[in-house]
């Protein structure tokens, strides 16, 4: 594929927030760009007419279906910028058909979303978030915020790359005794102790169980209601991974009965019609999540685990910096290639 290029490149950014736009223009210091920042989502719905633009970098709840796509396409654009590392919003197999590249970022800052995962654990575990909001009412009782030690426990992390591998290595630092499960194992965990088993393995075992696994045909409601009955009475289900990983649907029958102890979210299936977003004023539709947030063993963060000056800091060097490497005709490792497509799910 052959790409216009501009003398100087114009990269559209859409569903951008003043907090990140610094860091992009911060890092866009090196490389001279010209950057236009929208705060609308990137959808069919987008009026794509009139842009101008050589590429358009977008987040987890831009839609990029073929329709996009191909819209994209008619105004002669041929770069979609993803800044963040999961690609399950992009139509990949039409992408690849209409000609058009796609980059990411596949590690902005694991540590940022694995240290977002333990304060998770904490602080459901200990209740903090309840026992802040008591002693602002200067109610000090000590009824109903009783925890556990971590130590000893068993934590089952499903998905042992760069991220659940430090989890891995945070939680054995406490302790814990770690299973895993992956297609792959990772040396590293193995070395830090942690036992590969089979997933029903470590649903029956774990008392803590922690997803950091992609998106994809395999992973897709891969917590539902079948691999609930195989879990411990009052496990700590944790997901700072992908929404739709967990079927959202069986989340409040299973925190009714008892079998879900503890629920941490930083991501939520049907989060693109809510997260990032000040709602305050707004009646919220979704009745699931609206339902999720009464109860007082759950813990709710809107995709937060990521946001640290760090992380935002790496996301746009290495977004603009994908850019830079295609303008020059060299091959971008962050490419998502054919290889990635096969097995991509649609």
């Amino acid at each position: 594929m052959t790409c216009r290029w501009w003398p100087t490149m114009k990269i559209v950014f859409f569903g951008s927030k003043p907090y990140e736009q610094r860091f992009f223009d911060e890092a866009n210091e090196k490389f001279g760009f010209e950057l236009v920042y929208f705060a609308h989502h990137l959808s069919r719905h987008t009026d794509l007419k009139s842009l101008s633009a050589d590429a358009v970098c977008v987040f987890v709840n831009d839609i990029l279906d073929h329709d996009v796509l191909s819209a994209l396409q008619g105004q002669d654009i041929r770069l979609v910028v993803l800044r963040c590392a999961g690609f399950n919003n992009v139509d990949l197999p039409a992408a690849e058909k209409l000609g058009i590249k796609v980059v990411r970022v596949p590690a902005y800052s694991p540590y940022a979303v694995a240290e977002h995962t333990v304060g998770l654990m904490l602080s459901l575990n200990r209740k903090i978030h309840r026992a802040y909001n008591r002693v602002r009412e200067s109610n000090f009782s000590l009824e109903g915020l009783l925890g556990f030690d971590m130590h000893g426990r068993t934590a089952g992390v499903i998905g042992t790359g760069r991220i659940g591998s430090l989890v891995v290595r945070i939680l054995s630092g406490m302790g814990c005794r770690v299973l895993a499960h992956d297609l792959q194992k990772n040396d590293e965990c193995v070395q830090l102790g942690a036992n590969y088993v089979s997933l029903p393995e470590l649903y029956a075992q774990s008392d803590i169980i922690s997803l950091h696994c992609p998106l994809a045909c395999d992973t897709h409601h891969l917590i539902n209601a079948a691999a609930l009955t195989q879990m411990k009475e009052g496990v700590m289900l944790i997901n700072t991974s992908r929404g739709a990983v967990i079927d959202a649907e069986v989340l409040v029958p299973g925190l009714k009965s008892g079998k879900i102890g503890y629920l941490g979210l930083d991501v939520y299936e049907q989060e693109g019609d809510l997260f990032f977003e000040d709602l305050s004023n707004n009646i919220i539709q979704d009745d699931v999540f609206e339902r999720l947030v009464t109860f007082p063993n759950v813990l709710i963060t809107g995709h937060q685990g990521y946001f640290t000056a760090d992380a935002l800091r790496n996301i746009a060097h290495t977004s603009l910096a994908n850019v830079r490497t295609l303008e020059q005709g060299q091959v971008c490792e962050n490419e998502l290639t054919a290889i990635v497509l096969r097995g991509a799910c649609r």
